[in-house]
């Protein structure tokens, strides 16, 4: 007997038994699932329609401004300030969208799914390479129970297919190297000097969470993220900002694991502020249907070399090339440009595909998810596949710090040619803040 069939049947009899470990009940699209929104107020505004048709029992905020501001979107759920709390009290929740600060994303992620919740996180999924490695390790321990997804909606834009068809159909030809580029350039001399006191309406303690202390600046709320993640202590810059959308892009096309090596070149280092000037390389082994490939990441200015004189890549503020021994395909996010070159650039080499093998559209990117929650748990931006990504690029900030080439062994997570790259690729954290709670 077929599953679905096997459903109807028991559902008719009165009798549904669930698998092992999956939460709601959630075969069923008409559950609803108990969602706690940590970040309440910001970025969590995208969220607030896709997640409207579920149950928001919990909002969780630092500020009791944004609290209230979220409240009137969801007047019935309960008001928390303290995620720990939440996740701890909240003993009917399915799940959560978590729209924090990017230095505590890792531990609400990690300590959500030790609770056996699905989880939304917003990018970056982590700011070091261990915080990347403990959240993919809890997903896949727990991939069979669980539906996560990372927070890069650009994935949902239907160029994301088309880029991938064409580069794994072999429209560039057999690729040999990877580009990904943005850029914005955020430049900060180091963390703002101590200037008043936190609104009694904010628990800024709370919002510096696992991080070192530094005293309270109103500068660090004067706007959205880019007033504080650039800064080592509470991010990564445009490496986990802008660079977890883009290498995004070129991410979706390769079918890469961890890479082997890492180097970096940018910027004199500064201890405080993360570089703007930055150019990452990484070494990835040949898979079932390409060679060995380099992959680069470039920002602040720093630029692969363009393929020809008249294109300017300049002109394009976040975006990837794709280079073969037949073409390049040049892409932002919702547009491609593909550049045959050589005296075999017929594009008689290029398998195209059938219109029916066209990769489909996605019906919605928090939507995926939430659907992914109540049947197959599969998502486009899981833990393993995000937190893959991100990985690599935080080993390129250690490369980066380092100066020189490292040899990475993705399957220990360490580096095995340079005993200060190794101390990098973790945090210290306060008194009282645990990673794996």
């Amino acid at each position: 007997m077929k599953r679905r069939q096997f459903l109807a049947s028991t559902v008719g009899a009165g009798l549904l038994i669930l698998p092992s470990g999956s939460r709601l009940g959630a075969k069923a699209a008409s559950n609803k699932l108990n969602i706690a929104l940590i970040g309440a107020d910001g970025r969590a505004r995208a969220h607030y329609k896709a997640i409207s048709t579920e149950n928001v029992v919990a909002l969780c905020d630092v500020d009791q401004n944004s609290l209230a501001n979220a409240s009137e979107q969801f007047p019935n759920a309960k008001h928390y300030v303290d995620w720990r709390v939440c996740l701890d009290k909240e003993k009917n929740l399915d799940a959560i969208v978590c729209s924090t600060t990017d230095h505590t994303h890792a531990f609400i992620a990690n300590w959500a799914m030790n609770r056996g919740l699905h989880v939304y996180c917003e990018k970056p999924l982590a700011n070091s390479v261990e915080e990347a490695r403990v959240v993919r390790a809890t997903y896949l321990k727990n991939k069979n129970k669980l539906a996560t997804q990372c927070g890069t909606q650009r994935h949902a834009i239907e160029n994301f297919n088309r880029v991938r068809e064409l580069v794994k159909d072999g429209a560039v030809g057999t690729l040999s190297e990877v580009y990904a580029w943005g850029n914005r350039q955020l430049r900060k001399p180091g963390y703002l000097p101590a200037q008043g006191t936190p609104p009694k309406t904010l628990d800024f303690d709370l919002w510096l969470g696992p991080s070192p202390y530094h005293p309270y600046n109103p500068g660090y709320f004067d706007g959205n993220c880019l007033m504080w993640n650039m800064y080592w202590d509470f991010g990564t810059g445009q490496v986990g900002d802008m660079g977890s959308h883009t290498i995004d892009l070129a991410w979706n096309a390769i079918d890469a694991g961890l890479p082997t090596s890492a180097t970096g070149e940018g910027e004199p280092f500064n201890p405080e502020v993360s570089p703007v000037e930055l150019h990452t390389r990484f070494e990835h082994p040949a898979n079932d249907w390409r060679p060995a490939i380099g992959v680069h990441w470039y920002q602040g200015g720093m630029m692969p070399k363009s393929p020809k004189p008249y294109v300017d890549l300049s002109k394009i503020g976040h975006g990837v090339m794709f280079k073969g021994d037949k073409g390049f395909l040049i892409a932002d996010f919702s547009s491609r440009i593909l550049l045959p070159y050589g005296k075999d650039s017929d594009m008689t080499y290029y398998n195209r595909r059938a219109k029916e093998d066209i990769i489909p559209a996605m019906d919605g990117f928090q939507k995926e998810w939430i659907d992914a929650c109540k049947g197959d748990l599969k998502t486009s931006c899981d833990f393993d596949y995000s937190g893959t990504a991100i990985e690599q690029m935080l080993l390129g900030l250690v490369a980066y710090r380092v100066g020189k080439k490292i040899k990475y062994d993705g399957a220990t997570g360490r580096v095995t040619n340079s005993a200060e790259a190794n101390a990098l690729l973790s945090k210290k954290y306060r008194d009282g803040w645990t990673l794996n709670g």
